[in-house]
């Protein structure tokens, strides 16, 4: 792990949930951290944490679905902390209908967070992996994109392009010794995720079928937001050097069942 110290990362949606302790795994290997979100108060709170812990931890407030704040993001995360070796697309955004109840602009803005800044994003970073042939993505997919769930459609619609960029870029970019996976969360026991079962009851949404019998989950239970972190470390530590356009699904065993 001495390889990634040192080392620039660049993590979306890092304010909350999976993406705090994304950062926090990272850190623990001592890389610099680019935290960026639209929540200042959040971000500020933990890079104060981090470097209370002696690493280089920087908050960058941005919305990396306007192509202008994405493109300043990378620009001063380059200028303050150094080129981005790592950019971890966690930033996304969840909701749940019913297929012909779903507005077309739900869709749209689904697909331009969970999809089109992913690719922003790493179009941007990819020059200056490519000029020192060197570099990791992280695209933080989901379960969703794999089988589509009910009630997901534009959720799952933007997780499946999600996976399939991965894999592109993957074929495109390997040899430049540029690195490009995906993790797959299951069931996580997130913020987030509390709020979107909240939100399924209240519009009186419920899930049936096979996917909700006991013993579905074959560990059992939810994961956690860490387990997803150990995922994305995993994927950029130099144990997974020879591992690219990979989705690794983090789910407790879920899709095998």
């Amino acid at each position: 792990m001495r390889e990634l110290s040192g080392l620039t990362a660049l993590v979306t949606g890092a304010s909350r949930g999976i993406g705090v302790h994304i950062a926090r795994a990272l850190a623990r290997e001592k890389m610099q951290l680019a935290l960026a979100a639209r929540s200042a108060a959040e971000l500020n709170a933990l890079a104060a944490e981090l470097s209370g812990q002696g690493v280089r931890a920087q908050a960058f407030v941005a919305d990396v679905a306007a192509p202008e704040s994405a493109a300043e993001l990378v620009e001063r995360v380059g200028r303050e902390l150094g080129p981005v070796d790592l950019l971890v697309n966690n930033a996304g955004i969840e909701q749940s209908s019913a297929f012909h109840e779903t507005p077309i602009a739900d869709l749209e803005r689904m697909i331009a967070i969970n999809l089109v800044a992913p690719m922003r994003l790493s179009r941007l970073v990819l020059p200056g992996m490519l000029e020192r042939r060197r570099g990791h993505v992280v695209c933080i997919a989901s379960l969703a994109g794999k089988f589509g769930p009910a009630f997901q459609v534009a959720y799952g619609a933007s997780k499946a392009g999600t996976t399939n960029l991965t894999r592109v870029a993957a074929l495109e970019f390997g040899g430049d010794n540029i690195r490009v996976n995906a993790v797959l969360p299951g069931g996580t026991a997130t913020e987030g995720a509390k709020e979107a079962t909240e939100a399924m009851k209240k519009s009186g949404i419920e899930l049936k079928g096979p996917m909700t019998l006991p013993g579905r989950i074959p560990l059992g239970g939810m994961g956690s937001p860490d387990d997803i972190a150990a995922a994305c470390l995993f994927l950029v530590s130099p144990a997974a050097r020879y591992i690219t356009g990979q989705c690794l699904a983090v789910d407790g065993g879920f899709l095998v069942s």
